[in-house]
């Protein structure tokens, strides 16, 4: 197998060999390379993206476009830091960003049977945006939104947001201390389409006359990295509360048009219908669902700092 390997890496065929892995490297250790069957007209792009200690960068997002933009190929890191992928032989360009560092840009040029490149990628951390000075907040309803999308009859996706709302944060001298709570009403729920609307609103779905709001509250803001929080609390819906999480990426402190303080952030969640006792289901041919089980919930919210 050794002998056949080297024969086709000699005459630029089907077999590449990724490199090591850099970074753990003892004296006399021997290292597992991998081997992965490549086209003759295909080369290797394989390398770690680390940070300025050598330490792998887990789930960072890269991108290969080519000359015009064109994606080729994208993905995440692995545990180690290492990205691979095989493409045809050409010229690219090589994206790659994460969490807390400074993105990443560069050029690579695969040749078929080429040796894998471009080996370690080296990312720069960067500082995490100013928090907002503790005391009470208001969302400003004019520049945020909550919007959520839900599968349709198995394919295209319905997609709406809640036209009516209000929230308060309360922004603690520790930030893993703060507290905020959303009201939202049921009725004002949007998807472009009166007679769904109407149907949302009804007791198949919401119910909006015996459940008119929807309520978040949480005391739990949680640091994951960089600008990643985690906000955790109880949601209630349809009368029904249940614990969530919204994946929240904080986008910093800024200034707005009358010299107000203001702080944003977009967050994230999947409920699920059944949850909240949403249960109403109808049946097409072959047993597809009207509507989907799980709903991506989606916030851009602006929160103005109050004197």
């Amino acid at each position: 197998m050794r002998r056949r390997q080297k024969r086709f890496r000699q005459h630029g065929g089907a077999y590449a060999m990724f490199g090591r892995r850099r970074g753990n490297e003892t004296a006399g250790s021997s290292h597992t390379t991998l081997t992965v069957a490549v086209p003759p007209e295909a080369g290797v792009l394989s390398g770690r993206v680390i940070d300025r200690f050598q330490q792998p960068v887990r789930q960072a997002r890269y991108e290969v476009t080519d000359p015009i933009g064109r994606r080729i190929v994208a993905g995440e890191t692995d545990p180690y830091g290492g990205l691979h992928a095989a493409v045809p032989a050409g010229e690219y360009r090589l994206a790659v960003t994460a969490e807390g560092y400074a993105p990443y840009h560069a050029s690579a040029l695969v040749e078929p049977g080429g040796p894998p490149g471009p080996g370690d990628i080296l990312v720069e951390a960067v500082d995490p945006p100013l928090l907002p000075r503790p005391g009470h907040w208001e969302i400003e309803p004019t520049h945020s939104s909550i919007a959520f999308s839900a599968r349709h009859i198995g394919l295209a996706r319905i997609r709406g947001r809640f036209n009516t709302f209000a929230g308060a944060v309360r922004i603690a001298d520790h930030m893993e201390d703060s507290a905020m709570h959303v009201i939202i009403d049921a009725a004002s729920i949007d998807t472009g389409v009166r007679m769904r609307d109407e149907h949302l609103r009804s007791a198949d779905f919401l119910d909006a006359a015996r459940h008119p709001t929807i309520e978040f509250y949480s005391e739990r803001f949680i640091h994951r990295t960089g600008s990643r929080w985690a906000v955790a609390g109880a949601l209630t819906l349809h009368g029904v509360s249940r614990s969530v999480t919204l994946d929240t990426e904080y986008l910093g402190v800024g200034t707005g048009m009358e010299g107000e303080t203001r702080a944003a952030c977009r967050a994230g969640t999947e409920l699920h219908r059944e949850d909240f006792t949403l249960t109403w289901q109808s049946l097409l041919a072959h047993g597809i669902a009207a509507v989907g089980s799980s709903i991506d919930v989606s916030l851009d919210v602006q929160i103005v700092h109050k004197n």
